[in-house]
């Protein structure tokens, strides 16, 4: 059987690409994050290493001695959390000083370098997961009224703007006002923050930053964003096409109707 790595954060994203991977055959070697990453990602890989933030040497030690050779990183690391415990092995405090502005892309990117220097190629974490990706027009829910679209088309111009400052995947809008944007605190804790603002009928927008890199920190929603903008009265979630994967797709539809959110699908040109 062909075999396939897998660098697991938090969320969702890991044990969907597991399953997937495994559905297709291959057998896949993870490393979970402590603190991190589900536990229940355990019962559907075939090896898992649970390794610390930062703990580089010993990720890579046990992809290779799972004998991988390509691997995918899927999964985000709560960022606030991680910087106050971060506890990086030689070769993680190594990349760490290379990686000469601490930005998301930056950190990632000197991952990935560190790991291809042993001969695994780091790849696109949508690999099998094509489906997940956000089509373009209605997506689930209601339709969005005209007002909802203005914060949309205004949602998207922001994150155009902000993206090669490595500021965040999301904004949180509502009649033109700037609500929260999303920053170290993920999409969840950006929607509950611009809860304090919002008056009922906010929007959220997701999209890829300019010149995402597709190997890792790919934009995701799932049924736990619609919970945090139903409790946090946004009515609208509006994704980016072709960047943005939606995960289990039959529950986020079924619970955007039953909560009366519209969630669309938009090309960002």
């Amino acid at each position: 059987m062909e075999l396939i790595g897998l660098i697991a954060g938090n969320g969702g994203f890991p044990l969907t690409f597991a399953r997937e991977a495994r559905r297709r055959g291959f057998r896949v070697v993870a490393v979970a994050h402590h603190d991190e990453t589900d536990p229940a990602l355990e019962a559907e890989v075939d090896s898992v290493t649970w390794v610390r933030v930062g703990q580089l040497g010993k990720l890579i030690g046990a992809l290779k001695a799972g004998g991988v050779d390509r691997t995918v990183m899927a999964g985000g690391i709560n960022k606030p959390r991680s910087l106050l415990s971060l506890r990086p092995d030689a070769r993680g405090a190594k990349v760490l000083a290379r990686a000469a502005v601490l930005g998301d892309d930056n950190i990632l990117r000197a991952v990935a370098d560190e790991i291809e220097q042993e001969g695994i190629s780091v790849i696109s974490s949508t690999i099998f997961l094509e489906s997940l990706l956000a089509p373009a027009g209605p997506i689930a829910g209601p339709a969005p009224s005209s007002e909802a679209l203005e914060d949309v088309n205004r949602g998207f111009e922001l994150l155009t703007a902000l993206g090669p400052h490595d500021v965040g995947q999301g904004v949180m809008l509502e009649t033109g006002a700037v609500l929260a944007i999303e920053a170290v605190e993920g999409t969840d804790a950006m929607i509950y923050r611009g809860a304090a603002f919002a008056k009922g009928q906010a929007v959220v927008v997701k999209a890829a930053k300019a010149g995402q890199d597709m190997r890792f920190d790919v934009p995701a929603v799932g049924p736990q964003t619609l919970a945090a903008m139903s409790e946090s009265g946004a009515g609208t979630l509006a994704i980016e096409t072709g960047s943005s994967i939606i995960l289990d797709r039959a529950a986020f539809d079924q619970q955007a109707a039953g909560l009366g959110i519209a969630v669309i699908g938009v090309t960002n040109d």
